[in-house]
């Protein structure tokens, strides 16, 4: 198996990038192409004594690097020798598995949507991060790449998160939920419940376990494995988690610094605390999957460090070994309004 890694995308690039992909090949024995300029990633090899991996690592020359300014919707058209295009391209020709960037999103969903292109039959990929629940992860999915939905947009996420959480996830029987502002059935605006039939029509023939709406207060306590929404509002609850984790635990730090007694207290309770904080950290997942790609495509958190990408490549082997494109492509009949209604 070979993974496909931009090498210059993210906050941390290429150094963390190549560390990670260094740590992923000695941990799991994957093969890894860094695409990149040539001279910074063998310099970072070099820095973690990669030398003896040359078997196991290749560097494919990219002249141009994607930036957080540049427009992500022609951006790979007009920086075609990038290290994302350049990536994206590898994974279309057959020459890796799957890819990951941790850089830019809008510009790797428009990469992967042109170059690698969708799942014959599905209307839009979507982002697809695992959020915490003391569990294996319930699915959020769209978070960010679709703002305006329709319902058989909606359908198909529902159906492709599910498929992820039973077949890379392990759980057996995802319960599905639609995002709402309340649990009864006619809850929320048009598209909502509009979805909502849509998604009880689909339980009904049993393809899918659709629980009905949720609410957001409802998603991190182990209710619900799949959440499905449109992209505005996922993103916007995807951020509110992450603030909120991020000064939860802020203010929990300044508590416990605040004076000798009670930085006795942060050394009693210290792991706990750091049990807390892997529970809320993304990098522990490493990446978010872009569903309803024909070939696997991890999009990292742009602040990825060593760690962080590892993790990303485990997610990408586990999407590599499951087959799960060709899962949807299987079931793509039961994934459109005409055969649901």
């Amino acid at each position: 198996m070979r993974i496909i890694i931009d090498a210059m995308g993210g906050d941390n690039a290429p150094e963390e990038i190549v560390k990670g992909a260094v740590e992923a090949v000695r941990e799991f024995g994957v093969s890894i192409t860094l695409v990149g300029r040539e001279d910074d990633v063998r310099a970072c090899l070099k820095n973690n004594d990669a030398e003896g991996l040359n078997d196991k690592i290749r560097v494919v020359h990219a002249s141009e690097i994607v930036s957080m300014e540049d427009d992500p919707t022609t951006v790979l058209r007009a920086k075609k020798d990038s290290s994302m295009a350049v990536a994206l391209k590898l994974l279309k020709d057959g020459e890796g598995d799957a890819c990951i960037s941790a850089g830019s999103t809008g510009a790797l969903l428009t990469g992967a949507t042109l170059i690698v292109k969708r799942v014959n039959g599905i209307r839009r990929a979507a982002l697809a991060p695992v959020l915490p629940n003391g569990g294996r992860g319930v699915m959020l999915i769209d978070c960010g790449a679709n703002v305006d939905c329709t319902p058989e947009y909606l359908l198909q996420f529902a159906f492709m998160g599910s498929f992820y959480s039973k077949n890379i996830l392990g759980c057996e029987n995802p319960r599905v939920g639609l995002l709402n502002v309340g649990t009864e059935d006619t809850k929320g605006g048009t598209l909502q419940n509009e979805t909502f039939e849509v998604l009880k029509k689909a339980a009904e023939t049993g393809h899918i376990n659709f629980i009905g709406n949720v609410e957001a207060k409802q998603v991190l306590f182990n209710t619900v494995d799949v959440v499905v929404t449109d992209g505005f509002a996922g993103n916007v609850m995807l951020k509110t988690i992450e603030g909120t984790a991020k000064f939860i635990m802020g203010n929990i730090k300044d508590i416990l610094m605040a004076n000798r007694r009670s930085k006795v207290a942060a050394l009693i309770i210290k792991k706990h605390l750091e049990d807390f904080k892997k529970k809320v950290d993304p990098s522990e997942v490493g990446g978010t999957a872009l569903l309803g790609i024909s070939k696997p495509v991890i999009k990292a958190h742009g602040s990825s460090d060593a760690r962080a990408l590892k993790n990303a490549v485990l997610q990408a082997i586990n999407c590599v070994n499951t087959d799960f494109a060709s899962e949807i492509a299987k079931n793509i009949e039961l994934m459109t309004i005409s055969k649901t209604e």
